[in-house]
């Protein structure tokens, strides 16, 4: 994120951070590796979504009625949330937006640059 932001300076820059969960960790490491990015976020990036690594495990066991849900599966389901999101960035239409006024309209101080994101419904493919 540093060298993105002494390169592209004045470009938006868009995140999105997947952040671990104590039962599904995979490595010891995965807590300080949150916390040390956190802090590059608040300096180097603009606007920043967060997922929950257990929230995202809990809605595929609880609505996709997935027992043992796989990376595959969680990479789904964030794959959406993220398309949804940026739909107004990649589509042509009235109300769609660039990256600039999608930052201006989430972002209402620059510190304070964590939008939350929500997606419904999330029903099982059966």
């Amino acid at each position: 994120m540093e060298r993105l932001s002494l390169e592209y300076g004045k470009k938006s820059k868009l995140e999105f951070a997947v952040y671990p969960a104590p039962q599904i960790s995979t490595a010891v490491v995965e807590p300080y590796n949150s916390i040390l990015t956190t802090h590059t976020t608040l300096e180097h990036s603009h606007c920043a979504f967060m997922v929950d690594n257990e929230a995202v495990y809990d809605i595929c066991r609880r609505n996709l009625d997935i027992e043992r849900p796989s990376y595959a599966n969680l990479n789904r389901l964030i794959a959406q949330i993220v398309s949804s999101i940026t739909a107004s960035l990649r589509f042509e239409g009235a109300l769609n937006v660039d990256l600039n006024e999608f930052q201006t309209n989430l972002v209402p101080y620059p510190r304070i640059h964590f939008p939350l994101a929500t997606y419904a419904p999330i029903i099982s493919g059966k």
